[in-house]
């Protein structure tokens, strides 16, 4: 037999109207109240019309992840797993789903969020990236719809944000590979248009900048967070009459990829090329030799921002732009004995 919401109330010892204004987390409901209805609700193993909710609420207890490539070349990197797992903790704590959106390209992703927004079908959006010229910004402010910024805008001050503070991350990095004697040092960047590969690119510079060392555009290679853009990179960069002896990678995955293509060139890591990356995901430590990384606090970026999102539909002050710190992890991927000229 199945129990309905007049079930709850008469046990609980209520109207069938304060049963649904629990269901609804209606703010005028008191902390006992909501408690004693919902222990019921468990009891009686009575489950809530979602839908029905929805049209009453006018709300869908959805939030919407944009991933920034389509999913099966994304979902390749295990930085996005661990981003996600926190976006997931904090969303199944608060009682929302959640829904994964991508396109093949910008006007694909565009069309994707227009639909989803327009269409009622979520709450709040989380961006996981930030380029500049972003429609997809655009749009959201304009619609007036909750979301926040996994990231940097390059476009609004103002736009609801966590990220790291990736020029200083990207210079303790730099810093660390000319601690250990490197003066030849490259980096394998991703796309160009993306605020992180902006600040981790100023980073660098500034270090070696500094450190009155070279700074050579031919040893910048740009590419994707894809383990075979940083295969590719090394048949470039290490084809020029004086290649590099170390490199900050954008990213671990990126750098797996780097790792394979200075093997099959015949170069000794850290002996011949040394290297720091970043995100310090769980496979960093069990390549041979095991990766230096940067950690930039993945699950703690994907658990803040949500959390910001939640906040603002809930309509609660926020903190616009909250910074993750980071903290340098030495492997032996960048350690050196041998001071280079």
């Amino acid at each position: 037999m199945t129990v309905t919401i007049k079930d709850v109330a008469k046990k609980a010892g209520v109207s069938p109207s304060t049963v649904s204004r629990v269901i609804a987390e209606h703010p005028r409901i008191s902390a006992e109240t909501s408690r004693k209805v919902k222990e019921i609700m468990e009891e009686l193993g009575y489950h809530p019309n979602l839908m029905a909710k929805s049209l009453v609420s006018r709300t869908t207890r959805t939030i919407a992840v944009v991933l920034p490539k389509p999913a099966e070349e994304l979902l390749l990197n295990f930085f996005f797993y661990e981003l996600i797992r926190g976006v997931l903790a904090q969303l199944t704590r608060a009682g929302y789903d959640l829904l994964m959106a991508a396109g093949s390209n910008e006007q694909e992703e565009l069309e994707t969020v227009t639909r989803l927004v327009r269409g009622g079908r979520i709450d709040g959006l989380l961006l996981l990236y930030s380029r500049s010229s972003d429609p997809i910004i655009a749009f959201l402010r304009k619609e007036k719809v909750p979301f926040a910024l996994i990231g940097r805008s390059l476009d609004y001050e103002d736009v609801p944000s966590v990220d790291n503070d990736n020029v200083l991350a990207a210079y303790d990095a730099t810093k660390h590979l000319i601690a250990q004697g490197q003066r030849r040092i490259g980096f394998v960047s991703g796309p160009t248009k993306l605020a992180m590969t902006q600040d981790r690119m100023a980073g660098y510079t500034k270090a070696l900048s500094e450190a009155n060392l070279p700074i050579k555009q031919s040893w910048v290679v740009e590419g994707e967070f894809l383990l075979e853009s940083g295969y590719r990179a090394m048949a470039s960069i290490m084809s020029q009459p004086e290649p590099p002896t170390a490199l900050v990678v954008i990213d671990d995955f990126v750098a797996f990829g780097v790792l394979k293509g200075l093997a099959e060139l015949g170069y000794r890591i850290p002996q011949d090329v040394a290297i720091v990356s970043f995100n310090n995901i769980a496979l960093s430590e069990l390549t041979m030799p095991p990766i230096t990384s940067i950690d930039v606090g993945t699950y703690q970026l994907g658990y803040t921002a949500s959390q910001m999102v939640l906040r603002m539909i809930q309509q609660v002050e926020i903190t616009t732009r909250q910074i993750i710190p980071h903290r340098l992890v030495v492997r032996e991927s960048s350690l050196q004995t041998v001071t280079r000229a």
